[in-house]
């Protein structure tokens, strides 16, 4: 099992950033996917995730109504769209992939909002 995260980087408040999750060796198409992250001194939090088939999707309350998750089983991709960015989205952000009993993480892409 591989996952790979992209699109992290610098943005301003109020700004977006599109992430990326490339997932390999296992059927991507058959497993929930989920986003956490991870702040300076924190705990590693959810913040979203949706079903195998991109039907259901959930969100923390932090992030309802900035952040979209979705999902490309042709391209075996998760994303996350992130608009209207606080500083306090600030984190190191991981893809998770729940594989039967098991779950898999990635290796995380940094996200910083700072003016």
């Amino acid at each position: 099992v591989q996952l790979v995260e992209s699109g992290g980087g610098l943005a301003q408040p109020g700004g977006s950033l599109r992430l990326s999750c490339a997932a390999s060796g296992f059927t991507f198409s058959s497993a929930d996917m989920s986003w956490a992250r991870q702040g300076p001194g924190k705990e590693r939090e959810f913040v979203a995730a949706i079903s195998w088939s991109g039907r259901e999707e959930y969100y923390a309350d932090s992030v309802k109504g900035r952040f979209t998750i979705s999902r490309d089983n042709a391209k075996n991709t998760l994303y996350l769209a992130m608009n209207s960015l606080k500083p306090e989205d600030t984190a190191l952000y991981y893809c998770y992939a729940y594989i039967g009993l098991d779950g898999y993480w990635g290796q995380g892409t940094q996200v910083t909002v700072s003016s």
